[in-house]
């Protein structure tokens, strides 16, 4: 019998180093399986559709009413996988926005609000949507409130989570930086994407320092492109007064309380430009709370969607 624990405990050893040779010689690998283990943990399957000359990439899962989750600026569609996790009982689409993670990059195209909101608009379309739900962080809550204001039959709800152009009195840590030409979002180094990671989160999400160098990589790797939809959509970004006014679907709105990225004071702005709104302001949290606190967050947007029915 001690022979034979003797030899589980080899054989188990043997296999953590195996791992652990694993992790450190193929990083990317082990990327990609972790990625791929929280897709499947959230019931998400990757797909992809040509809109225009354009390649989506998206997530889709679940059964049910029909949400559309929108990603910011930078981002990808995984920012949702976690919060997706907990929001059984629903069908969600989750799409990689033109330009952004796996979808394509197309240089002679623009990537202004209008241009994006119309490639999502014919996503919708090329997927058979009807009638849906749509959700969106920061980049992703300008476009949801433009895309609400300007389809309005095809929306039953629209929620915007700390979201871009919604102005305020206060200038945000990033919007004081980028003042004095420090724009976080589109520089291309480690110490940069430390910096923009304290002002997305107040508690970071812990990353093996082998994942991480992946992250920044791939981050530097598409600073160029970013700039050029920055350039493209920049000059649109604090016109969301005239949309907002337009939007007939109820309305939720969630924001950090330490929001760096938007100030909070953008809550204000939301609220007196909506017809029929709820609001919920986090405690203890930055400027993507369904990454930050997935449970938490969809607890309360499950919340406003039954109080809808």
């Amino acid at each position: 019998m001690k022979k034979f624990f003797g030899y589980a405990l080899v054989v188990v050893a043997a296999i953590v180093v195996l791992l652990a040779l694993f992790y450190f010689l193929f990083p990317k690998s082990v990327f990609k399986l972790s990625i791929d283990a929280q897709r499947r943990s959230a019931g998400l399957v990757m797909k992809e559709v040509r809109v225009d000359d354009h390649r989506i990439v998206y997530l889709e899962g679940g059964k049910g009413e029909t949400i559309v989750l929108l990603h910011g600026f930078g981002s990808s569609k995984d920012a949702w996988t976690a919060f997706a996790k907990y929001m059984k009982g629903y069908h969600l689409l989750i799409p990689d926005l033109p330009g952004f993670g796996e979808s394509s990059q197309v240089p002679a195209d623009r990537y202004d609000i209008e241009s994006q909101v119309g490639r999502i608009d014919r996503l919708v379309e090329a997927l058979k949507l009807d009638k849906f739900h749509m959700a969106g962080n920061s980049m992703g809550g300008a476009y949801t409130a433009t895309y609400g204001a300007k389809y309005p039959g095809k929306i039953i709800t629209l929620a915007l989570m700390d979201t871009a152009g919604a102005l305020s009195r206060n200038k945000s840590e990033f919007v004081m930086q980028w003042e004095k030409g420090n724009n976080l979002l589109l520089s291309g180094n480690t110490e940069d994407f430390d910096a923009l990671m304290a002002l997305i989160f107040v508690k970071r999400p812990p990353i093996p320092a082998s994942l991480k160098k992946i992250m920044i990589e791939d981050w530097i790797a598409r600073a160029e492109f970013n700039r050029k939809i920055w350039n493209d959509w920049q000059p649109h970004l604090f016109s969301l007064a005239p949309v907002l006014l337009l939007i007939q679907a109820p309305v939720l709105i969630i924001w950090g309380d330490q929001d760096k990225i938007v100030d909070m004071g953008g809550v204000a702005f939301l609220e007196k430009n909506l017809r029929k709104y709820r609001t919920v302001i986090m405690k203890e949290t930055g400027h993507c709370p369904m990454m930050e606190k997935p449970e938490e967050t969809a607890k309360v947007y499950r919340s406003f969607l039954m109080g809808q029915r």
